[in-house]
C-alpha cells in the first residue's frame, strides 16, 4: 500500500483539528501535531527533545533546524508506515523548504496539503464568540448556547469563561502573524502540484466531504 502523507495549513478557528481527524481516519495515517511531538521528544529524554527543552524552557522558538530533526526521527517511526499528517508545522517558507528536502532525502512521498480556506471576518466570529468551561473544559459558543462569562456550565456546573487568546484584539494579532508567516505557502505548495483548496466556511460534514473530493480529483494548478 502506498504511503499517504498530507499537511493542513489555515489560519485558526479554520477547523484543521477536527478535519484532521477526518483525514486519520479515512487513510489511517498518523497524526503528528508539532506541540505533541516535541513534548514526546522531552518526555522521551531524547538528545533533539533535550536540546528543545532547554530553548522551551527559555521562553524562545525552537529553532527550525531542530525542529525538522525531531520531525525527521518522529516520521520514521513503524506508526508513520501508512503515511503521516502533519498539523501545525511547517507554518514558513524556510520550513516548507527544509522539510520538503528532508522527505526527498528520506525517499518518503511528497505530502499533499490542504489548505482550508476560512475569510478573517468567519475566523473572528468563530473564536471571538467561543466560552470554555474551567472545570471540565467544555467548548462552548455564544451564538449556539446561550451562554456567556460567569455561567454556569451545563455539563458539570462550572464557570464559563473566556481565554485570553480568543479575544477579538489576540484573534487579529494571531491572524496578522499567520497571514505573514504562512500565506506565502500557498503558492509554494501550488506551484509544485501539492496543494488543494477546501472551503472552510460549510457545516463540519460538507467541508469533510468537499476535503475528500478534492484529494481525490487531484492538486490545484499552479500559476
Amino acid at each position: 500500500m502506498a504511503q499517504r502523507n498530507f499537511i493542513l495549513l489555515g489560519p485558526p478557528g479554520a477547523g484543521k483539528g477536527t478535519q484532521a481527524a477526518a483525514l486519520v481516519k479515512r487513510f489511517g495515517v498518523a497524526h503528528i501535531s508539532t506541540g505533541d511531538m516535541l513534548r514526546e521528544a522531552v518526555e522521551k529524554g531524547t538528545e533533539l527533545g533535550r536540546q528543545g527543552q532547554e530553548y522551551m524552557n527559555a521562553g524562545k522558538l525552537v529553532p527550525d533546524d531542530l525542529v525538522i530533526n525531531i520531525v525527521r526521527q518522529r516520521v520514521q517511526e513503524s506508526d508513520c508506515e501508512a503515511g503521516f499528517l502533519l498539523d501545525g508545522f511547517p507554518r514558513t517558507l524556510a520550513q516548507a523548504e527544509a522539510l520538503s528536502a528532508m522527505v526527498d532525502e528520506l525517499g518518503l512521498a511528497q505530502p499533499r496539503v490542504v489548505n482550508i480556506v476560512v475569510d478573517d471576518e468567519e475566523i473572528l466570529r468563530r473564536l471571538s464568540g467561543r466560552r470554555m468551561c474551567r472545570e471540565c473544559n467544555a467548548i462552548y459558543h455564544v451564538a449556539q448556547h446561550n451562554l456567556d462569562v460567569g455561567d454556569t456550565c451545563p455539563a458539570c456546573g462550572g464557570k464559563i469563561y473566556q481565554r485570553p487568546d480568543d479575544q477579538k484584539e489576540a484573534i487579529a494579532e494571531r491572524l496578522r502573524v499567520y497571514h505573514q508567516q504562512t500565506d506565502p505557502l500557498v503558492p509554494y505548495y501550488t506551484d509544485r502540484g501539492q496543494l488543494v483548496a477546501v472551503p472552510g466556511e460549510g457545516p463540519i460534514d460538507e467541508v469533510r466531504d468537499a476535503m475528500l473530493d478534492r484529494l481525490a480529483a487531484g492538486p490545484d494548478e499552479g500559476a
